[in-house]
């Protein structure tokens, strides 16, 4: 006589299987909606300017003898406010999700239309600051990590390793929008250097901008790298506690 077992029924204390749960609606992510006024109104009250052709209309003094310098900074100014523009759109974590086609194509206008020529550009242009050598090096030194991260992050992507390319990116990020962060700093920075003016600086103007200037512009863009770093580091932390805890 063969006895046979049937299979038991399913245990009613069994989890049941896991829902997906729909990524956030656009309005629901806080930050995008700021982030997006902040970055055109920044764009309406800086571009303009540079838009007349008269190089008496730029904010930024020419320095003399370098002819060359209003049309680069005039092109620097026009392909990083693309730049500026498309990087929203890429960093919109409902955008990217919902249009993947377009998220590629706009990424593509991001790196060859706005950060490449803006960066080179910048790189020339940064170089012949009228600000001093230290907002010189900052200049130079945003410029080639600006180029490296982009080139990084879309290098990344045509190899389909879409982890790093994220991680280059969120940097190239950051570096874009430095030009915001940039003028937060120049406003601090003047509003506490300025009882400083006639016994620290002597009264000397020029040094008391240079100062402002550089210090500005190597915070501008240091800070919100670094915050990356960590926010990057942070993610890659709770991910090896969650393995761990699933190796347990």
């Amino acid at each position: 006589m063969v006895t046979t077992t049937e299979n038991p029924p399913p245990s009613s204390t069994e989890d049941p299987p896991a829902r997906r749960v729909p990524p956030p609606r656009w309005w629901r992510r806080p930050w995008m909606a700021p982030l997006g006024f902040v970055a055109v109104m920044f764009l309406a009250f800086s571009v303009p300017p540079y838009l007349t052709g008269d190089p008496a209309a730029s904010r930024v003094p020419q320095p003399a003898g370098f002819t060359a310098h209003y049309p680069l900074l005039v092109a620097h100014v026009v392909f990083a406010s693309i730049a500026m523009l498309t990087c929203f759109m890429q960093v919109w974590p409902w955008f990217r999700q919902r249009y993947q086609v377009a998220h590629r194509y706009i990424g593509r206008v991001y790196v060859f239309g706005g950060v490449l020529p803006a960066g080179l550009a910048g790189l020339v242009v940064g170089a012949g600051t009228p600000y001093g050598p230290a907002m010189a090096a900052s200049n130079v030194m945003l410029a080639l990590l600006w180029l490296t991260c982009t080139v990084a992050g879309y290098r990344m992507a045509r190899q389909r390793r879409y982890v790093d390319h994220r991680r280059w990116m969120l940097r190239s990020f950051a570096l874009t929008f430095s030009i915001i962060t940039n003028r937060v700093w120049s406003v601090i920075l003047f509003l506490a250097l300025s009882p400083q003016l006639e016994t620290t600086f002597k009264g000397d103007e020029t040094m008391f901008t240079w100062a402002i200037a550089s210090t500005g512009g190597w915070l501008g863009w240091t800070v919100p790298l670094l915050i990356v770093e960590w926010w990057l580091e942070r993610g890659d932390a709770s991910r090896r506690r969650a393995r761990s805890r699933q190796r347990a």
